[in-house]
């Protein structure tokens, strides 16, 4: 039978497992000696799943033969019958076990060997229970898999989040609410899909392995290749390898897959995480901010049915049209500074001193007006907010205003105080784009770690032209949790880095 969970101290628990754990072992020992072994069999005939039967017994399943498989989550005994919960991927099911149904031989044999945990096969026919519980009357049950290790105690489950997120397995098993967030993903990632390609965009790869880290301001993984002896870069950014299919002859073309950034880990990033970045050729910002708004609406709709979603009982509006905001603005509005009447570095480094703003001396007037906004203005973009206008300090891969060469043609989309995606004009003026390169690397020679080198064959296909082009990137796992409601990006991933235990 299933064990009792014990309570006491921490030596008399150890003693305890250790005595399950043996026990166990030993059921699995008797059924292998007696030619029963459940990690000989192969494969088991299942013609419904759990959900189905529950949903469908109005409709024809109520006296259905059905033969189903997953785990047995609970065991209430009643020495000539049982009942016990069994769960599969669509979710749980009773399965009422009787002595004079299955044989007196084959049910003494189960309740030897049957623990919770384990997997099994169950054949038996639809019925509902005189409390109105839809269950199986079973005639065969067929241990398919034994769990040598118990599960955590029913009622307390697995609460630690670090245990959660390392041993993801047996969070998916005794939380089944966890199982949604990852399914709601991938639903989500299919309706980006679904929609790029409504719109003619192209799906395509390009390599992880880079030979130098470029299209962001990030500091990379370092990796070597043997073969070639040369060091690699684990890719940081999709963009530049995009932009090259532009100048090759692809109007529009997009990726999702793995960015990899060598920085620390909070709430909303992770080394390794998911990027979407689409690129169309003759169009700019605007034509991004429009795809981007109405991207995420429709996806919005097609996963959840609502433009409406919720995080802490703030309700973000997804069907209102997207407000938009310059860096100025904002930095004015929200700080009371206007750096529109900043004319030079001194001076910008005066105001960060006076609100005390921290700097460092190789940031330049743009740097510090960003400052301004991450401290006074990023956390009060609660509803969605397109902010326009970066400095182009802060933006070498963007085309500059025309009307203003100090700032660029750029957005990043700002919900509940966080980016979720970033967009620009892109630049293709191969001088320019190569003075900038070169100001990176200058400031990647000063010690800035998260500076790009010169990408020589990136600027040589510019010099082959490449036609106006409209780029955004939109961070997925950051867009899960929207639509999740998640609080951290570890509960939309679905094994986090984590430190070792050791």
């Amino acid at each position: 039978m299933a064990e009792q969970n014990t309570t006491g101290p921490q030596a008399q628990e150890e003693q305890d497992l250790s005595e399950i754990l043996r026990i166990r072992r030993e059921k699995l020992f008797h059924m292998q000696e007696h030619g029963e072994d459940p990690y000989q069999i192969t494969s088991f005939q299942v013609d419904q799943k759990a959900r189905e039967i529950v949903d469908g017994f109005e409709s024809g399943f109520e006296g259905r033969r059905v033969s189903v498989a997953g785990r047995i989550m609970s065991w209430r005994d009643m020495g000539k019958a049982a009942f016990m919960d069994l769960r599969d991927s669509s979710g749980r099911i009773q399965l009422y076990v009787k002595i004079d149904v299955m044989g007196e031989e084959p049910y003494r044999e189960l309740t030897a060997a049957l623990d919770i945990g384990d997997i099994v096969g169950v054949t038996g026919e639809v019925f509902r229970t005189r409390r109105g519980e839809i269950s199986i009357k079973t005639d065969s049950v067929k241990i398919l898999s034994k769990a040598l290790l118990p599960l955590p105690e029913k009622y307390h489950g697995l609460k630690d989040t670090d245990a959660r997120y390392r041993q993801r397995y047996l969070d998916l098993i005794m939380n089944p609410e966890v199982k949604d967030v990852f399914v709601k993903r991938s639903r989500i990632i299919s309706a980006i899909r679904e929609y790029l390609d409504s719109k003619a965009f192209l799906e395509v790869e390009t390599p992880v392995l880079h030979n130098q880290a470029g299209g962001a301001a990030a500091r990379p993984f370092i990796t070597h290749h043997n073969s070639l002896d040369i060091s690699m870069y684990l890719r940081i950014a999709l963009e530049l390898h995009l932009k090259r299919l532009i100048v090759g002859g692809f109007d529009r073309v997009y990726e999702i897959g793995r960015n990899f950034r060598n920085e620390g880990m909070d709430r909303t990033h992770n080394p390794e995480f998911t990027m979407m970045e689409l690129y169309q050729a003759y169009t700019d910002i605007h034509g991004m901010m429009d795809i981007t708004e109405d991207m995420i609406r429709t996806v919005a709709h097609k996963v959840l049915g609502t433009g409406k979603v919720e995080h802490d009982g703030v309700e973000i509006d997804l069907d209102r049209p997207f407000a938009r905001i310059s860096m100025l603005e904002a930095v004015k509005q929200y700080a009371g500074v206007d750096f529109a009447q900043v004319e030079t570095l001194e001076e910008a480094r005066k105001l960060a001193d006076e609100h005390h703003i921290e700097y460092e001396q190789r940031h330049k007037k743009g740097d510090i007006l960003n400052l301004f906004f991450e401290k006074y203005c990023e956390e009060k973009l609660i509803q969605p907010t397109f902010l326009t206008g970066h400095p182009v300090d802060i933006s070498p891969l963007a085309k500059k205003d025309p009307a203003n060469p100090e700032y660029t043609q750029r957005f990043e989309l700002f919900i509940l105080g966080s980016e979720y995606a970033n967009a620009f004009s892109e630049l293709n003026d191969p001088i320019d784009q190569r003075a900038r390169f070169e100001a990176q690397a200058a400031l990647k020679a000063a010690g800035d770690d998260e500076a790009c080198d010169v990408d020589e064959d990136f600027l040589t296909a510019l010099e082959y032209g490449m036609p106006p082009t409209g780029g955004m990137g939109m961070g997925i796992d950051r867009l899960v949790m929207l639509l999740t409601g998640a609080a951290s990006i570890r509960d939309v991933l679905l094994f986090p880095t984590m430190k070792p235990i050791d």
